[in-house]
């Protein structure tokens, strides 16, 4: 290595340390508050009434319909979907597929998930799912088959990706109806046998179906869609593992490891989503800004909602997601004091420990995957995005409060179990006691009234009395009452009333 080389090394090693020591060097925003909340006690009766279960609100669900029309004999042919997106989004993308198979009384392919740009995860749906589970509870209402007889084998995602191709549908608008799927995709699959349709995330509508279709969406999301036993066994060990740490039972595996940390965590992450689109700043300096700039570019094209806005504009308007800082101030808000046991969905948090070490300050019994699962345990989910979402997604689903980060995909998936589970919540949603489940790809994204809250953070001279107060206020209708989907509204969202009765 030459002089000149060297000397352009040691530039490099140089700046890259200072970007570094930027990026961990995250001050607190709301320090007043801070203090406070840290101060400050919550009464055992607040305690108590926060884990208080919901009154029953008088809805089931009912995702199966007494006029449900029987299989017919012959299938149109065959279906084939292509799924973009992440775990979530997929997976609403398999309620969509099976309901537009329905539609058409086509055979559904097992859908074909596309590798994620962002995670660079290839797991199929195989990997994720109970396949046999899945076609089994659909097996009355559609035909599904794993993979497509050899005469259609040519039929492929590479196939699709060279050329245009007559039984690839590539027009499908957002929201399509039913009469569109009848009318541009049933014809190529009588003149093909096979209609592949790529892509497909978010392409059928919630308004004006069948009563039926619109159950057998909520059927395959709260029924049909099992995840793998290797994903089900590590959630259950995670949830008892929560429910009983080490100290207050014996019934903990012998292989309980408390990993807190490894070297892949002292490294900055890499990926992040959410909080890339939003157009935000986040308080991590320039570096934070260089790289959300460029990762932006780089993922989304430039094409950043509201970036005409400034970071101030974006927060009044409630349209930032909110750093574990802010996070924590809400549920120290709320009434949640530092024995409350948390576990934090993520894969990895934007900023690593330096961004979530406030939240940690206020909630010292944080949790996630890697503090309650061995490295041996994790291996088989490991460097997979998907698997990881899975894994949240089930302990989430057996969490006792789940706090949602925002109305994402997550979100809506875990609101319609919830909903289904009848013991609805929206900032909460209890299902026993004695945890909190907080979703977070980047930071967190509380689904609260976000418009209330990005207000809130906005007053730097809100006293911890005034900011309790207005939070209680701003969240004491959002706690899980049952709202009706209204016109254009997500079905994932709002099950009730297409997929829930009165008791």
């Amino acid at each position: 290595m030459d002089s000149k080389t060297q000397k352009e090394s040691a530039n490099n090693n140089n700046n890259n340390k200072e970007i570094v020591l930027e990026w961990n060097v995250i001050k607190p925003r709301h320090l007043s508050l801070l203090r406070s909340a840290l101060e400050g006690k919550s009464s055992n009766g607040e305690q108590s009434d926060l884990w208080t279960p919901l009154a029953d609100q008088g809805w089931r669900p009912c995702l199966e319909s007494v006029n449900t029309p029987s299989l017919p004999q012959n299938s149109e042919g065959y279906l084939q979907v292509f799924l973009d997106g992440g775990l979530n989004q997929q997976r609403m993308g398999i309620c969509d597929a099976v309901a537009v198979a329905k539609i058409l009384n086509a055979t559904l392919v097992i859908p074909y998930l596309e590798v994620n740009p962002v995670w660079q995860d290839s797991s199929s749906f195989m990997d994720i799912y109970d396949v046999d589970h899945f076609t089994n509870v659909l097996k009355d209402d559609v035909s599904i088959v794993k993979e497509l007889p050899d005469e259609f084998s040519w039929s492929t995602r590479e196939y699709y990706a060279t050329a245009i191709r007559a039984t690839r549908i590539k027009r499908a608008p957002v929201h399509a109806s039913a009469n569109w799927y009848l009318e541009n995709v049933l014809p190529v699959l009588q003149s093909y046998g096979i209609a592949a349709i790529s892509p497909f995330s978010h392409r059928l509508s919630f308004d004006n179906l069948p009563s039926e279709i619109q159950q057998l969406r909520c059927k395959v999301n709260f029924k049909a869609l099992v995840f793998v036993p290797h994903i089900r066994a590590l959630g259950d060990a995670i949830v008892h593992r929560l429910r009983y740490p080490p100290g207050e039972t014996e019934a903990l595996s012998s292989d309980y490891l408390r990993v807190t940390t490894d070297q892949n965590d002292k490294q900055r992450p890499q990926k992040f989503d959410m909080a890339a689109h939003s157009a935000c700043d986040f308080g991590g300096g320039k570096a934070e800004k260089l790289a959300l700039a460029k990762y932006r570019q780089t993922i989304w094209g430039g094409r950043v909602l509201y970036s005409q806005f400034t970071d101030e504009e974006l927060r009044s308007q409630g349209r930032c997601p909110l750093t574990p800082e802010e996070i924590g101030l809400l549920l120290a808000a709320l009434g949640f004091d530092n024995s409350t046991r948390l576990y934090l969905a993520s894969h990895k948090v934007y900023g690593g420990e330096a961004r979530i070490s406030t939240l940690r300050e206020l909630f010292p019994l944080m949790e996630n995957k890697k503090s309650l699962a061995s490295s041996e345990e994790r291996a088989r989910i490991k460097g997979k995005a998907s698997l990881l979402a899975a894994v949240d997604y089930y302990v989430g689903m057996h969490s006792d409060i789940f706090v949602s980060a925002s109305p994402g995909n997550m979100h809506n998936a875990l609101v319609t179990f919830h909903f289904a589970a009848t013991v609805p919540k929206v900032y909460m949603w209890k299902i026993s006691n004695n945890y909190v489940q907080l979703q977070c790809f980047y930071n967190f994204f509380l689904f609260p009234s976000a418009l209330v809250n990005g207000q809130l953070f906005l007053d730097k001279n809100i006293t911890w009395l005034e900011f309790r107060q207005a939070v209680a206020e701003g969240h004491q209708n959002r706690q899980g009452q049952l709202k009706l989907r209204k016109p254009k509204q997500s079905i994932y969202t709002y099950p009730a009333p297409d997929c829930m009765c009165r008791a």
